[in-house]
């Protein structure tokens, strides 16, 4: 999807600042999406979505002492195809390493945290998709709340996560919420193919925010690319900068 083709990135990011759609976003308080008793788990397809996508409400469940368990569905090594700077193999071990002092950077309490690598491989969970529902339904509790990422995201493996973690969520009779991560990159500001009847913002007070914007900055070689192979960074700042506004959005 290339919805943004001849709007500027400055522009656009002020667009969305000035959303109709967003403004009018019924809110839901963290203590209401994951009510007491339950524990939060959240499906991350890549090293560092959980971040983006779920990073002040992390903190906002944590205050509220809401246990939360990660899953990692890839390690994220597919991100720059044929790049010497970012090959495979160092993605492998980088991407991890930066999705660990993301974390840290949150100010989560990383020892009682529980974080499952499935080491499906990238760019390809499409594929696998059948293996990964039934990966998730074993780690997943009739309590549970989810948040995967959107099946209509607009990338292929945050697509098949979405559906996979439908289908687990489904079989254990959890509760399961979608979080569009990928989709600040095609999407306007007043967009018909989000489904804004079922969005809810989340606030964020400032130290969350500046938490979270600290955190996404470990995530260096998302932010970096790798201008001699001519490939842009997986994470344009632009893009960044519409994941780091006041407030996350899940659609229910």
């Amino acid at each position: 999807m290339n919805a943004n083709l001849g709007m500027g990135k400055g522009t656009l990011l002020q667009a969305w600042k000035q959303s109709k759609r967003l403004a009018q976003l019924p809110i839901i308080p963290a203590s209401v999406l994951v009510p007491p008793g339950t524990r939060a788990v959240v499906i991350a397809p890549h090293p560092g979505d959980e971040i983006l996508g779920c990073g002040g409400l992390m903190q906002v469940l944590t205050r509220l002492g809401r246990p939360l368990q990660l899953i990692s569905v890839t390690d994220g090594c597919a991100a720059y195809p044929g790049s010497l700077l970012w090959p495979a193999e160092r993605l492998s071990v980088i991407r991890p390493q930066e999705s660990a002092e993301a974390l840290r950077r949150l100010d989560l309490p990383l020892h009682p945290l529980k974080w499952i690598r499935g080491g499906f491989a990238d760019h390809a969970v499409a594929g696998q998709e059948s293996a990964l529902a039934d990966f998730l339904e074993r780690y997943l509790r009739p309590t549970d709340v989810v948040f995967s990422s959107w099946d209509h995201d607009g990338h292929s493996d945050h697509d098949a996560v979405g559906r996979a973690a439908a289908r687990a969520a489904a079989a254990v009779g959890a509760r399961i919420h979608e979080v569009p991560i990928w989709a600040w990159r095609w999407a306007k500001p007043e967009d018909q193919l989000i489904p804004w009847r079922r969005a809810r913002k989340v606030l964020l007070d400032p130290i969350s925010v500046a938490r979270k914007r600290h955190a996404a900055h470990a995530l260096a070689s998302q932010l970096l690319g790798d201008p001699d192979a001519g490939l842009p960074a997986t994470l344009p700042r632009e893009v960044l900068e519409r994941l780091l506004q006041p407030f996350e959005v899940v659609f229910m």
